[in-house]
């Protein structure tokens, strides 16, 4: 097992199918034999016959499913995002699908070793049995893995997509209602570095911190432990993962390393601003001129909406951890309100200024938080819907076409809500 509880590398699935495969087509047609003594009904020519159209078929099968997998992964880097191909591919039913269609292949082969072998007649009943088993479980595996496929809809990708921040979201952060872990003033004032810990090797993404590793780590050198980067940064040799300020006793980097979980790519874990990010990347994908759907840009400003309505309920200000005394010991840096609103919003906001639908979205979209968050969330709404204003006046010189972008509409180019300054325009 990987570090922090991780899934096995997924290879390991039809790894797994294949070596349960080979011995039990080996051992259960003697056992059946020694200790059963059934013999199936078939000749031993039919069960021969019957078994190669099976073994046959199934490499014909697998290789079907490969073809798919690759079409799923290729149409989503193409299509939505490059970042995504990494979750299509690590799709549970493909790799099980090829473990099924291997394990088959594998015990129909030594299945049929066993078949009149020795001089022996008769066609072992049970073993032969399995056989039929396996190929009913492989045709519902690829029945599956057909409708898997479906799974590529615009519509299924972005709730696929939401699903995964809105969980992360849902296991970092407290309600609202819980009190800020922040600093007491001076409590880290005049405070020496006494130990920094940089990173070796090559290029890596961090994915995880194990803040109670951390936590305990800095409680032992009496100090507090600074983190300078944040998951979801590269990790780059040179750089700086944490400083010790006033430690009392030094730790070995390696020990301080143990507790960052690296990897070549993002991962959803500990870290909710990957799941806008992909959002986004979908959004400003599909505004972009080679492919031109706003529609599909205003579906993926749904589920920003939802994640930035769920996080702006949450207390976001977690990155301070205290030991059983109350002392700060461990700062780790988390994104603050303006840094969702800043990524959900910047990008689309500048790739979707021409578009009238995008901006009564956005719009739409902004209303909608200011009217359900606390007020405390309100500045930063308010900054951003400023920016979107300036953006309508200075993408639309048509004076019905600025007036039609400025409207609230959640679907886009649906059912507009007549805004507070169009309202003006009219009177005026």
């Amino acid at each position: 097992m990987r570090k922090h509880g991780s899934p096995l590398p997924e290879w390991i699935i039809p790894m797994c199918y294949a070596a349960g495969a080979v011995p039990a087509g080996m051992l259960l047609p003697r056992l059946e034999h020694h200790f059963l003594g059934l013999t199936s009904s078939f000749s031993s020519a039919v069960a021969l016959a019957i078994l190669s159209s099976i073994t046959s078929g199934m490499i014909a099968l697998t290789g079907i499913v490969f073809s798919l997998a690759f079409v799923m992964v290729q149409f989503s880097a193409v299509a939505y995002s490059p970042r995504l191909v990494l979750w299509i591919s690590r799709d549970p039913v493909i790799w099980h699908s090829i473990g099924i269609f291997t394990a088959t292949f594998l015990y129909a082969i030594g299945d049929m070793a066993w078949i009149d072998r020795a001089g022996l007649s008769g066609v072992p009943f049970f073993s032969t049995l399995m056989v039929i088993v396996l190929t009913l479980a492989s045709v519902s595996m690829f029945i599956a893995l057909i409708q898997r496929i479906a799974l590529l809809q615009i519509s299924r990708m972005l709730a696929f997509t939401g699903n995964l921040g809105r969980q992360v979201i849902e296991e970092m952060y407290p309600s609202l209602e819980t009190l800020p872990s922040t600093d007491r003033p001076g409590e880290l004032a005049n405070r020496t570095v006494s130990q920094t810990v940089t990173y070796s090797g090559e290029p890596q993404a961090l994915q995880s911190v194990d803040s109670s590793v951390l936590l305990a780590l800095a409680t032992e050198t009496g100090g507090c432990v600074e983190l300078s980067v944040s998951v979801g940064d590269t990790l780059i040799t040179g750089m700086p993962m944490l400083r010790v300020y006033g430690g009392n006793a030094l730790v070995k980097d390696e020990t301080w390393k143990q507790a960052f979980e690296t990897g070549t790519d993002r991962t959803f874990s500990q870290d909710p601003k990957y799941a806008i990010r992909l959002l986004v990347d979908i959004a400003i994908k599909a505004l972009s001129p080679a492919i031109n759907d706003p529609t599909t840009a205003v579906q993926a400003l749904d589920q920003i909406q939802d994640h930035l309505m769920r996080l702006g309920s949450k207390r976001l200000e977690i990155g301070n951890l205290r030991d059983s005394q109350g002392i700060v010991r461990l700062i780790v840096s988390y994104p603050t309100w303006e840094d969702f609103l800043h990524l959900a919003f910047e990008e689309i906001r500048f790739c979707g200024a021409t578009s009238i639908q995008v901006m009564r979205r956005m719009r739409a979209l902004i209303s909608d938080l200011i009217a359900a968050l606390p007020f405390e969330r309100h500045a930063a709404l308010e900054h951003h819907r400023e920016r979107l204003n300036a953006t309508i006046v200075r993408s639309f010189a048509d004076e019905e076409d600025k007036f039609d972008a400025s409207l609230e509409d959640r679907q886009g180019l649906g059912v507009p809500r007549m805004t507070r300054e169009a309202r003006q325009d009219v009177a005026g």
